[in-house]
């Protein structure tokens, strides 16, 4: 087996427990020790784990964000998956608010709405939901983001403040223990009010956002009502959901690719 493929190997089952030790990787491959501490030391080399004693963890703190179409095809199953069961938490008459994310917008696509407002800063959901039936639909103002496709600003936040709503859908970057988290300020404190705002906390967040802190924390998980996800969070944010009563809902999809593995099986194309 080639180095690349090792990582690769070693780099999906830290996707899937945040760490591991130089035994567990040993008892994924068939290599030594000191293969596996050379493999290790590549990674770091590469950005993509930190080494601890006696092994490898990913980094707690994420500073890249692809765009968002690049987003919204990366582990699109899996987050359809995840949207659909979302989608069936709506009931008619709802209000609703629903945030930009990539798994929020295959949420809107899902709902069958009956005498449903909503409100988003999303124009790609704004585009989407502009010929859905039995849905009235505000899109809040303000600057535009373009690399992520969201309005935010202070024209945003004065006319998120005049609604209230039933549910609020979000999507999140990263989700530990600690709660939720986003690479950028603005929309953190966007989002931050959108929690204010709704009398039920939705979070739509695939697997591999567990264990991800970014640049600017939003809320703990005592903001949130209820978690879809595709996979039984880790035990540590599993116990912190249960303190805080969060429902989580778990759908059957396999847990979400690293952006490596995902490129490797598409033949290296972003």
């Amino acid at each position: 087996m080639f180095q690349e493929e090792r990582m690769d190997q070693i780099m999906s089952l830290l996707t899937e427990n945040r760490r591991a030790s130089i035994e567990d990787i040993c008892g994924l491959l068939p290599i030594s020790k000191d293969t596996v501490r050379r493999d290790l030391i590549r990674l770091e080399e590469q950005g993509r784990i930190i080494r601890t004693r006696g092994g490898a963890m990913l980094p707690q703190l994420s500073k890249e964000i692809d765009h968002y179409e690049k987003r919204l095809h990366m582990d699109r199953s899996v987050k359809e998956d995840i949207a659909r069961a979302a989608a069936a938490l709506v009931r008619p008459g709802d209000y609703l608010l629903l945030d930009s994310s990539t798994t929020v917008q295959f949420a809107a696509e899902s709902i069958s709405y009956t005498d449903n407002i909503v409100v988003t800063n999303s124009i790609d959901i704004a585009v989407l939901l502009s010929s859905k039936e039995g849905v009235a639909l505000h899109l809040l103002g303000g600057a535009l983001q373009k690399e992520q496709r969201f309005l935010y600003g202070p024209r945003t936040m004065a006319a998120l403040a005049d609604y209230r709503f039933d549910k609020v859908f979000l999507g999140t970057c990263g989700i530990t223990a600690a709660g939720l988290s986003n690479p950028y300020e603005e929309e953190g404190m966007l989002i931050r009010e959108m929690i204010r705002s709704a009398d039920q906390v939705i979070v739509l967040a695939d697997a591999s956002k567990f264990g991800k802190r970014l640049f600017y924390q939003v809320a703990g998980l005592d903001s949130v009502d209820i978690l879809v996800t595709n996979r039984e969070p880790p035990e540590e944010m599993r116990l912190e959901l249960e303190r805080h009563h969060v429902e989580t809902v778990v759908t059957n999809s396999k847990p979400a690719q690293t952006q490596e593995a995902q490129e490797a099986a598409e033949g290296g194309d972003a």
